[in-house]
């Protein structure tokens, strides 16, 4: 190499040289300092982009777990208020009990019908005003099939979403509440029911008018129906989601409304004929309502346990679920980890040695600057 003085090249090479190592000391720097390897698209382009999938996926399924825990809370509460029901019954079979022998008088079981009537009352009351967060629970609103995403005003099932997508089989499940009115559990005032009461206990789907026009009748059902009523007649028809009943709605001449049931196979075959207006008594001021009464509370306790057992069922689910969530964003966090955390040991091992470079390459470049200047020895 020759020796000049309008270029140091020795000078700049130690220059490019302390650039590159000081760079390299920079990043160490900055990855010791935030502990991450990824700060920068720079860093791994391909690594970002998976970590901040990663990282999306992590705080859905942490969201996910206080959803679930939502509504086990939603749950719990409807269960305690089940569970107050269920004292109200109880104490209904008592009186009940009382009412049906014969060792009372018509004006003390009328006495003994007042308290009856007060708990029938308060059974109600309950199933209207308990809530979680404005969502009524025990009053049907939750009862249907269908789900519409507004469980505060109409009857469809409250969709519970705890996955980091939208797949039915993964990402969420629904809560099905039966309403649990005293007339929906089998109490009905002046001997009748509703038939918004039949439906929403039973838990039956309307289904459109076109197949209402399909079935002017039962095909199979006896002479006494088939007579009483005719096509014009039946106002509406639903089904049963569980099973494959169908069940038309029909007012008869003397105004009374009936439930006739049947199945589809084909061709709809009768089953029944209910006259909601001869339902189940909800008296007590007899000895022969009382001795009714007694069947009547005990399908209530029947109906009241099976809604209870469903959601302990539904409950044990979301803490199994609850767990799952919780172990797989655990597993997530540990693979983003490995992608976007820095490892100390290793970084700080290329710290030290992109130290020692730059603290070599400054030295260097002093002597390098220094060089130059031998060439005015010659010109003495």
């Amino acid at each position: 190499m020759s020796l000049v003085i309008n270029h140091n090249l020795m000078a700049q090479n130690a220059t490019r040289n302390l650039s590159t190592a000081y760079g390299a000391l920079a990043t160490s720097t900055r990855r010791l300092s935030s502990g991450l390897r990824i700060s920068t698209a720079a860093d791994d382009a391909a690594g970002l982009a998976v970590r901040e999938l990663m990282r999306a996926d992590i705080a859905a399924l942490n969201q996910g777990v206080r959803n679930a825990n939502d509504a086990i809370s939603l749950i719990q509460t409807a269960d305690g208020a089940l569970g107050v029901i269920d004292e109200k019954l109880i104490r209904m079979k008592e009186l009940a009990e009382q009412a049906a022998t014969g060792t009372y008088t018509s004006d003390q079981r009328i006495i003994i019908d007042s308290e009856y009537q007060a708990m029938a009352s308060e059974i109600t009351r309950i199933a209207n005003a308990t809530d979680f967060n404005g969502i009524y629970l025990l009053n049907g609103n939750l009862s249907g099939s269908t789900h519409d995403g507004s469980a505060m005003a109409s009857t469809g099932k409250l969709k519970v979403h705890f996955g980091t997508a939208n797949d039915s089989a993964e990402d969420y499940y629904y809560i099905q509440i039966g309403c649990c009115t005293a007339s929906a559990l089998g109490f009905h005032g002046s001997n009748s029911i509703t038939k918004a009461d039949y439906i929403a206990n039973n838990n039956l789907v309307f289904l459109s008018n076109d197949v209402l026009a399909m079935c002017t009748a039962f095909t199979t059902s006896p002479a006494s129906v088939q007579s009483q009523f005719d096509s014009s007649q039946y106002s509406d028809m639903y089904t049963d989601p569980n099973s494959s009943y169908v069940y038309l709605f029909a007012t008869d001449n003397s105004g009374d409304t009936h439930v006739i049931k049947g199945y589809n196979s084909g061709t709809y075959g009768y089953v029944s004929d209910t006259n909601l207006n001869e339902g189940a008594s909800s008296s007590i001021s007899t000895q022969a309502l009382a001795q009714q009464a007694l069947i009547t509370v005990k399908n209530a306790i029947i109906s009241k346990d099976k809604i209870r057992a469903n959601l302990g069922a539904l409950q044990n689910r979301l803490e199994n679920t609850i767990t799952n969530l919780e172990i797989q964003a655990e597993n997530l966090q540990a693979a983003e980890s490995q992608i976007s955390d820095v490892d100390v040991a290793t970084e700080m091992t290329e710290f030290v040695r992109q130290q020692i470079l730059t603290q070599a390459a400054v030295a260097m470049l002093s002597q390098a600057n220094s060089l130059p200047r031998m060439a005015l020895q010659l010109m003495g």
